[in-house]
């Protein structure tokens, strides 16, 4: 394959070089999403093979592609978790579609910059009219106002920026925030992030059905209080990552607008099923929070990454973020939307368009219907762990998470948290499918995501009698060396 043509600019292939490279990439991506049942689900290297076979120093002179191609697929994507697989049923899927990579690739070749409304008016209208479709799916006013960004991280980061700017200022200092012992890191992350010290966090214990105690929260708040403190932010989930709890958001909302507190809700997992339904109903008063974290890459099947922040009143957003240097001074002559302005980055990709693109070619019915999957997948897997009494269901299927573990007859409870790590390593060696481990109430369970809408019943069933004969096959609770 030739590199480049005769005289033409530097770093740049032939056009019939490109053509091949092109589609020599779409067939990549085709045939992996074809046979990707048949693979394994996992295959992790360790860091000394792994680097041996990519660390070789960049040559002078360039390989033709095909040569790079072959190294990727050999030795690169063959030693990736494949969280599209539809036994991946680990940490959150990423089930994707190859609508929206592709997606990503025309956002890529045309190089969009979707900071400001003059580099690119045309990719900033697509944004606005799908952040306006989310905040009415999430039951948001009209005034609401968001952006796209990486994952649930920056989007916490950045409604807290905002909630710290609103309710506390310039000085922070005695500012407290609350939120339940189920909540996310990446809230915690950003507190710290934002010059919080972890003597004005309350890390709430959750209840039995692990969510935020509103008794618990109000006594914490009272306290403060009285003790010179400035309540002035609570944190609640909408959808835990541990067992996909939902906190109380319709109680919540009435206690912070009595306080006077700014109400957030990390909805990274969660908050996108309010499209259909069943997540609408379990996600009663989340039209009330003053600002959300959701992820597209999680519940609405996009590729990573495409995180999104909504605030109930946009101005928050730029009273927080905006700042008008005289570089920019022909940027903001626009009278119009400029997405610098309500969040951390100025340069900024195209996120918007894979969302935008794959809603208009599947439909929104189509991605209804798929999360309602998730929930109807769950719920099948609890069924079947019910039916065998070596299964203990610990946190039973919502929002797509069945919590549960391996009680092997005449087994101790000082062996099953050991017995139970074993098991979800033994399973991510087999490679047949994915689980993970947390920890609920003192015990390691294995914590089973079904949100994949390419997942089946048959996937779930010979999923649970691989991890069965796994566990039978090595009884033995000495856990693995790590990695």
């Amino acid at each position: 394959m030739e590199a480049t043509q005769t005289g033409a600019p530097a770093l740049q292939l032939t056009d019939e070089a490109t053509r091949a490279l092109g589609y020599r990439i779409v067939d990549l991506l085709i045939d992996h999403h074809r046979a990707l049942r048949d693979k394994p689900v996992t295959n992790v290297l360790d860091w000394e093979t792994s680097r041996a076979r990519l660390g070789e120093p960049f040559a002078e002179e360039g390989v033709p592609p095909e040569q790079v191609l072959d190294k990727l697929e050999s030795d690169v994507f063959s030693t990736i978790m494949h969280v599209t697989h539809p036994r991946f049923f680990a940490f959150v899927p990423g089930p994707g579609n190859l609508v929206s990579a592709f997606a990503d690739a025309l956002a890529s070749g045309y190089n969009v910059f979707a900071g400001t409304w003059m580099e690119g008016s045309g990719p900033a209208a697509v944004e606005l009219a799908t952040i306006d479709w989310l905040r009415q799916v999430c039951g948001l006013p009209e005034g609401a106002m968001g952006l796209f960004v990486s994952g649930g991280s920056v989007a916490n980061l950045t409604a807290l920026a905002a909630a710290r700017h609103a309710r506390l200022g310039d000085d922070f200092r005695s500012g407290v925030a609350y939120f339940s012992d189920q909540t996310h890191s990446a809230v915690e992350r950003a507190f710290r992030i934002l010059g919080f010290s972890p003597s004005q966090l309350r890390k709430v214990p959750s209840d039995e059905r692990y969510r935020l105690p509103l008794a618990a929260l109000h006594r914490q708040v009272a306290a403060d209080r009285r003790g010179g403190l400035t309540p002035f932010c609570v944190v609640a989930n909408a959808g835990t990552t541990n067992t996909g709890a939902v906190d109380p958001l319709a109680e919540l909302a009435r206690f912070c607008q009595a306080e006077g507190l700014w109400l957030h809700a990390d909805g990274a997992y969660g908050a996108a099923a309010a499209l259909a339904p069943r997540g609408r109903a379990l996600l009663e008063g989340l039209e009330q929070v003053d600002s959300l974290a959701l992820d597209p890459h999680k519940w609405l099947f996009q590729p990573f990454e495409i995180g999104c922040v909504l605030a109930r009143r946009g101005d928050d957003l730029k009273d927080t973020f905006r700042i008008l240097p005289e570089y920019l001074q022909d940027v903001h002559r626009w009278k119009a939307i400029n997405f610098c302005d309500y969040g951390i980055q100025l340069t900024r990709g195209f996120r918007a368009l894979k969302l935008w693109m794959s809603v208009r070619i599947f439909g929104v019915r189509a991605f209804r219907e798929a999360i309602e999957r998730g929930f109807a997948l769950a719920e099948y897997a609890e069924s079947r762990l019910r039916r065998d009494p070596v299964w203990e269901i610990v946190s039973p299927a919502q929002f797509g998470i069945v919590c549960f573990r391996y009680v092997p007859p005449r087994a101790g409870e000082s062996d099953l948290n050991a017995v139970n790590l074993r098991l979800a390593e033994l399973g991510f060696r087999d490679g047949f499918a994915a689980l993970t481990t947390t920890v609920l109430g003192g015990r390691t369970v294995l914590r089973l995501c079904a949100i994949n809408p390419h997942a089946t019943e048959d996937d779930l069933d010979r999923t649970l009698a691989r991890l069965k004969w796994l566990a039978e096959r090595n009884p033995t609770p000495d856990p693995f060396p790590t990695l």
